[in-house]
């Protein structure tokens, strides 16, 4: 999907990667930064420059275009929101289709009346089957995929994900997992094409959609989720049967979860909030950015700061030698009777 339909899309739509410098060859830094650390610190730095006999300024640079040509391209993002805009918008709707004329996605109780003996249709059995076969293939495309800050969040939550449909699907939970699912690729849905407007620098239209998934998200997994699962896993399911392991375990996971829904819910209020004041959408709290542009602007301030210190020295040493009157005589003009007139 991604090589025959989102790149190509890309190009049209006119996503550029950023040409970035790269490194230049150099063995020794090469092998401090496969084997050691990719963000040495400043002593490190010092020891790397004498080793190589390079200005510890020029060594902190090699690092950092190091690092930047290990982030993924423009382009690879556009292609990875694609393809989950592509799922969530298809999980979605079938997931609406499915579960429209279901009486347990009016009646919440119903997810209980029969239970354990809960014939298992065909068309919730498709249905799980494509929502676990997506996240399992997120798990074995983790290491080739976007990187983001919230890293080891998100292989919590695909964790969690793939442990809670395979556990549902094996105690017959088949019911709420259905609605489980339904209410994550809500908001989802709404989150991809956000990012797809961002790479495209279609900056109001990704501001319009990033104030909707932020309310979709609010919405349902901090009020619908916690309502119409958690509620009624924990309260409506105790008037049908007394609690045994898979009461725990479902409910376990259904908690890591919400601990996860909270968590992202605090970066997304936090974005609005910037979005009021500010009036658009910062960048992604959860993507990596690159380093190049705000630390080059810093170097060139640190120079401007250190060549208006010499001016500055300058200037005042020659205001002095004038106090003094030891000025170029050029700057003197002769008077007839003999004295100095100073300009």
């Amino acid at each position: 999907f991604c090589r025959a339909i989102a790149l190509p899309l890309s190009s049209k739509l006119g996503v550029r990667d950023k040409q970035r410098p790269k490194a230049q060859p150099n063995p020794m830094l090469e092998t401090f930064y496969s084997t050691r650390c990719k963000n040495p610190e400043e002593g490190e730095l010092i020891s790397l420059a004498k080793q190589c006999d390079l200005p510890v300024r020029k060594v902190e640079r090699w690092f950092r275009c190091r690092r930047n040509t290990d982030r993924p391209s423009l382009s690879k993002k556009f292609c990875e929101a694609c393809w989950r805009f592509t799922f969530y918008i298809t999980s979605f709707f079938t997931g609406l289709a499915v579960l429209y004329d279901k009486p347990w996605l009016w009646d919440h109780r119903e997810c209980w009346t029969g239970y354990p003996q809960q014939p298992l249709q065909p068309s919730l059995f498709w249905y799980y089957l494509l929502e676990l076969s997506f996240y399992w293939s997120l798990v074995f495309t983790l290491p080739f995929d976007v990187k983001r800050k919230d890293f080891k969040e998100q292989i919590v939550h695909h964790a969690a994900t793939i442990f809670l449909i395979s556990f549902s699907y094996c105690a017959n939970y088949i019911r709420i997992g259905t609605l489980v699912m339904v209410i994550h690729d809500a908001s989802d849905c709404f989150l991809e094409p956000t990012k797809i407007f961002n790479y495209m620098k279609w900056k109001k239209t990704c501001d319009s959609l990033f104030m909707i998934f932020s309310a979709v998200f609010l919405i349902s997994r901090l009020v619908i989720f916690p309502y119409t699962v958690l509620y009624n896993t924990y309260y409506y399911s105790m008037e049908i049967f007394q609690p045994f392991f898979g009461y725990y375990f479902m409910n376990g996971l259904l908690i890591i979860l919400q601990l996860l829904h909270v968590f992202w819910s605090c970066l997304i209020i936090h974005m609005v909030y910037k979005f009021i004041l500010q009036g658009t959408t910062e960048k992604d709290m959860r993507s990596d950015t690159e380093e190049s542009d705000k630390d080059e602007e810093r170097e060139k301030i640190r120079e401007k700061e250190q060549n208006g210190i010499t001016y500055f020295s300058n200037v005042t040493s020659n205001n002095y030698i004038q106090r003094n009157g030891s000025e170029p005589l050029k700057n003197r003009t002769h008077l007839t009777n003999g004295h100095v007139k100073e300009r």
